[in-house]
Formats: structure tokens, C-alpha cells, sequence
């Protein structure tokens, strides 16, 4: 689906929730052979690529980058119901409606109700206009939080938005991580077949690191990173067919995000800079990955020690919010 643009007279409010930068990123063609090759090269128990040259990961700096999410607050976590009478009750009292049963598959409803229901807002309040924000928000979140289908989200996430002005407090770029790593953990496994989570952070983070085997960006000035390569497919189409076998060929040009002009990052995003080599645990409801930031010091310009035993999430690592477990 394209971008859902939101009308102007939002702007300010869309900046107030941390998620303006994100709100334009375009469509960004996936390559499935390129993300199969990263897969094979992806190892659970460290949470890392393993490389000729060493190990590497997308890091809180790559969400912050190439997604303009903030990556410093509160988790993005809190209680969960999965019957159709919560969900009613949360919409009711966010959106003054609710989805019919056949708009919700599960613990999902569908990006069309709330396509629908933006487009007959009035922006005439300020409840209007921020009943509008929080649809455009959740429209867009599937770059974000992105299931196999891209066709609904989970209402999970619907309470992290009831009081608008803490929107912003929260970790949003740490919880798209985290799922990543999470998407990244289960594809490894033998029975997997397809892959979901944030791949237009996967994609974006892999051609700035390996820029040889890139389609050609639009504009290297761009923020959102990802916005650079928006359409690619339009006109690198031979880049659509290359196979398995060449992406395994390739040879990792370490930490290459050095090459971004700092002058196109806005301040807004470089303020939390301080803590993207922050070793610490990733958290999204159930979803907890763990940020093995000291296996990479070399990218943040640090010496690189001999790192730490890696950290066993135990049950945690496959834990999955379904059925009775979601009124925990």
C-alpha cells in the first residue's frame, strides 16, 4: 500500500508523538533473496550477523537513522485482554466507535476500518484532530510493527496511545528493534517460512553498510534514511533478480553508516545519541531482545574487547502473547 499522507493542519500534533520523520517514509520494495541471505548469517544466540570480518547488528543508531524514531523513554509495554468486549471499549473510548467482529481477525484489526475511519474526520477540535494522529499513527505502523500480511495491527499497542501527550515518552524505536531481532531469531528456525517484523529497517541498514551491492539511492540527503532508496524497483529492476548464490558472495564493508552527513540527522533525533551503545534489554510486551552492543564497539568508535557471555533470555526468547496468556 502507499504512504497514507496526513493533511497539514496535523503537523504539529504528528511532531508532538515522535513519529513525524516516520510518517514519510515511502514504500521500499523488499528483496526476499537478499533478506534469505541475512538470515543464514544470523545467530540467535548472540543477536549478530557473523561476517568474515567479524559480527555486526542493526543497533538503537540504525533505528534512529534510518526509521527518525526516538530510541530513549518508557517501554513500550503494559497489560494485554484479548476478548472483543476490551477491544470495543478501547476503541470507544479513544475513537467514539468501534470495529464490527468482521473487521478484527484475532487480536488484530484491520488498517482499513481505521483507513476508513480517518477519512471521515473532521478536524474541527482538537479531540478531532487528535483521533486523526492516532489513526495516521497506526497506519504506518506496520513499518514499524509489521505482521506477514501488512493488513491489520495489534490493538495491543491502542492503550500506549489513550493519553496523547505521553505518546512521545515511550521507546518506540527500541520495541521496533526488538522485533526485528525477534522476526530475525524465529526465521533462523528450520520449520520457518516466512519472515515479518520491521524489513524496511533490515533492508535500508544492510545497503548503507553494503553500498556495492545497493540499488542506486534517490537523494543522499534524505531523512528518514530509508526514504533514499523509496521505489527502488522503478528503475533498478535487474536488481529484483539477482539470486541466492550472489548475495552470499558478498563481503561485509564494516560500519560504513559513518559515511551519512551528521548534518541531515535533526537535533530532535541526535539528542539521544549517547545511549545507541547502550548493552540493554529490548522490550515490546512479551517480545524481549537483547541489545549486544558490547560485540560492537568498533561501530560506535570504541575499542572492541573481548565481550561478554552472551545473555540466555531463557523461556523469554520465545515467549508469544496468544489465547489465555494475553490477560496476564
Amino acid at each position: 500500500m502507499p504512504p497514507d499522507w496526513y493533511n497539514s493542519i496535523v503537523e504539529g500534533h504528528l511532531r508532538d508523538t515522535g513519529f513525524y520523520h516516520v510518517s514519510h517514509i515511502g514504500v521500499v520494495q523488499c528483496q526476499s533473496t537478499l533478506v534469505n541471505a541475512l538470515i543464514e548469517r544470523w545467530r540467535p544466540e548472540t543477536h549478530t550477523f557473523h561476517f568474515s570480518v567479524g559480527e555486526c547488528a542493526v543497533t538503537l543508531e540504525d533505528v534512529a537513522l534510518i526509521l527518525g524514531l526516538s530510541t530513549n523513554g518508557l517501554p513500550v509495554t503494559g497489560p494485554t485482554l484479548s476478548s472483543y468486549e476490551a477491544l470495543e471499549a478501547e476503541c470507544l473510548d479513544q475513537f467514539g466507535v468501534a470495529p464490527k467482529k468482521k473487521n478484527c481477525t484475532g487480536n488484530f484489526i484491520k488498517l482499513t476500518w481505521f483507513r476508513g475511519l480517518k477519512d471521515r474526520l473532521v478536524l474541527v477540535d482538537d479531540i478531532q484532530i487528535q483521533r486523526y494522529v492516532k489513526c495516521h499513527i497506526i497506519l504506518f505502523g506496520t513499518i514499524v510493527f509489521g505482521d506477514k500480511y501488512g493488513a491489520g495491527v495489534q490493538w495491543k499497542f491502542l492503550p500506549l496511545l489513550r493519553n496523547f501527550a505521553r505518546i512521545i515518552q515511550f521507546s518506540w524505536g527500541s520495541a521496533c528493534l526488538a522485533h526485528l531481532y525477534r522476526a530475525l531469531c524465529r526465521a533462523t528456525r528450520v520449520e520457518c517460512k516466512e519472515i515479518d517484523g520491521p524489513l524496511t529497517l533490515l533492508l535500508t541498514w544492510t545497503w548503507i553498510h553494503l553500498p556495492f551491492i545497493a540499488p542506486i539511492p534517490s537523494n543522499s540527503q534524505l531523512f528518514p534514511i530509508a526514504n533514499r532508496w523509496r521505489y527502488w524497483d522503478r528503475e533498478n529492476r535487474p536488481y529484483r533478480f539477482r539470486s541466492l548464490a550472489h548475495f552470499r558472495r558478498f563481503v561485509w564493508e564494516a560500519y560504513a553508516i559513518g559515511q551519512i552527513n551528521p548534518d541531515v540527522i535533526p537535533p530532535n533525533i541526535r539528542q539521544h545519541s549517547a545511549i545507541w551503545s547502550a548493552t540493554v534489554p529490548l522490550i515490546s510486551f512479551e517480545c524481549i531482545e537483547w541489545h549486544a552492543s558490547d560485540r560492537l564497539r568498533r561501530k560506535f568508535g570504541l575499542t572492541q574487547d573481548v565481550p561478554h557471555q552472551e545473555r540466555d533470555l531463557d523461556e523469554a526468547h520465545d515467549e508469544v502473547l496468544t489465547a489465555p496468556k494475553n490477560q496476564d
